[in-house]
């Protein structure tokens, strides 16, 4: 919808000016407003057509527009960043969607819930289920423990009900929403062995963050791919844990991410066995596609694709490709996603949209 001033709208046939439809409209305050993530939330904000965005922050810019910040919204953006303030943030927004980094965002989303705002937690801080989890994997207690397995893990696709009625909303990760979505159903139906699972993930540079670090400069990354993290990635354990959740069992895999040189984007190529009524060979992977197609014709963003998905067919939206051939002995599902979109910030406003009863698809149609 184009709010140009003086225009005026119809609404169930009254007619309303814009005071009273923007009143209307939820309020949303983004916290943490430098990076990646903030930028994308913001632009997909501008296509929403029953939220904008009312308050940012940041601990280092404050008092600077969000469009100085981040040129991609000059003329389309007016707000101007504010510290945080939890108590302030309530009179503001009715929802906040935090882009803090992981360790620094649980504080901030306390306070926020605390104080009566609805939160999406783009950060990792509450996406395990418990505090020895999150205590081996990020180094330190959790400064809200009690609230570890207790929040709603934003994937609406499997958990839109406990979304629908949430404080707080774990966005998923990027590299686990690509291998939690192709695997969860192939695991639940006994297709696939899952004490034997490999994921092979490459990534953009986005992913990385906005600041600056010697391994994503230009002439690291450029004309160059590298694995990191190799057995130590921390989106591993949430893979595994939230497969246990939702399918029933415990998975045994093996994660290895790598840096590629594009902006955006996660393509993970998932070996897996066939196992039971998958039979083997094209069987199996015929098997394993109506499986995956059975479990997401009704759900808006994720397609089970004959052609082999890319990170190009689903850039700059919040749409998921998966696809299935057979390999020797082995099947490899392959599966793509836009890791700012769908793998972070779209996944957010799909998440806001569970939580206030829209479609999910509004705001994200493109």
């Amino acid at each position: 919808m184009d709010f140009d001033s003086g225009r005026r709208l119809y609404f169930f046939d009254v007619f309303l000016p814009l005071s009273i439809l923007s009143s209307l409209m939820l309020r949303v305050a983004l916290i943490g407003s430098t990076g990646y993530t903030a930028l994308e939330v913001a632009r997909l904000l501008q296509a929403h057509p029953d939220a904008r965005l009312t308050c940012a922050t940041s601990r280092s810019e404050e008092g600077v527009p969000l469009s100085t910040i981040h040129p991609l919204l000059s003329g389309r953006v007016d707000v101007a960043v504010q510290s945080f303030d939890a108590a302030a943030i309530v009179d503001q927004a009715d929802v906040a969607i935090c882009c803090l980094p992981h360790g620094a965002s649980a504080e901030s989303v306390r306070g926020l819930a605390e104080a009566g705002t609805r939160v999406i937690d783009l950060s990792a801080d509450f996406r395990l289920s418990t505090a020895d989890l999150y205590d081996q994997w990020y180094g330190g207690p959790h400064p809200w423990p009690e609230r570890l397995g207790n929040v709603a893990y934003g994937m609406p696709e499997f958990f839109s009900q406990s979304i629908a009625d949430a404080d707080v909303v774990a966005n998923p990760g990027c590299y686990p929403t690509s291998a939690i979505l192709p695997l969860v159903p192939l695991i639940r139906d006994g297709l696939i062995e899952h004490g034997d699972i490999i994921v092979d993930s490459k990534s953009g540079v986005s992913g990385a963050g906005r600041s600056a670090k010697l391994g994503t400069l230009y002439c690291e990354t450029n004309e160059s791919i590298a694995a990191y993290a190799v057995g130590s990635h921390r989106h591993a354990p949430e893979m595994v844990d939230l497969i246990d959740r939702i399918a029933g069992h415990r998975t045994e895999l093996i994660f290895t991410p790598h840096l590629t040189p594009m902006d955006r984007g996660i393509l993970s190529t998932i070996y897996v066995r066939p196992q039971g009524s998958a039979g083997t060979g094209q069987q199996a992977a015929d098997r394993m596609m109506q499986c995956l197609r059975d479990q997401y014709e009704r759900e808006p963003f994720v397609h089970v694709v004959d052609h082999l998905p890319a990170t190009k067919h689903v850039a700059m939206t919040n749409h998921v490709q998966i696809s299935v051939r057979a390999s020797g002995g082995r099947c490899v599902v392959v599966c793509a996603i836009d890791n700012l979109t769908k793998g972070a910030s779209g996944a957010a406003i799909q998440n806001m949209n569970v939580m206030f009863g829209l479609p999910q698809t509004t705001g994200l149609s493109g």
